[in-house]
């Protein structure tokens, strides 16, 4: 798995078990929603500022998303769309 597909990966793990909505998240990092799609999506290259911007708005270190996914693991389940109120 190469670097982007991992920070794919990560990003909308974590996203999705906080149950954060690419919307909110974008938001919450001051980023276009379509930025957040395109990383999870592995067409954008995200920056190290980004990076840093998304994880202090999920919460986690920034090493979050360079995690190595376990072998066989199933890609990360999507959150229903539409707006959701903040959780944390």
């Amino acid at each position: 798995m190469d670097t982007r597909t991992r920070i794919a990966w990560n990003l909308r793990r974590i996203r999705s078990s906080k149950k954060i909505t690419q919307e909110n998240l974008a938001v919450d990092a001051n980023v276009d929603r379509t930025a957040i799609s395109g990383i999870e999506r592995g067409l954008y290259n995200p920056t190290v500022d980004l990076l840093d911007r998304l994880a202090a708005a999920l919460a986690v270190d920034v090493s979050e998303f360079f995690a190595e996914p376990p072998p066989k693991a199933r890609p990360p389940e999507p959150i229903k769309a539409g707006r959701k109120p903040n959780t944390r």
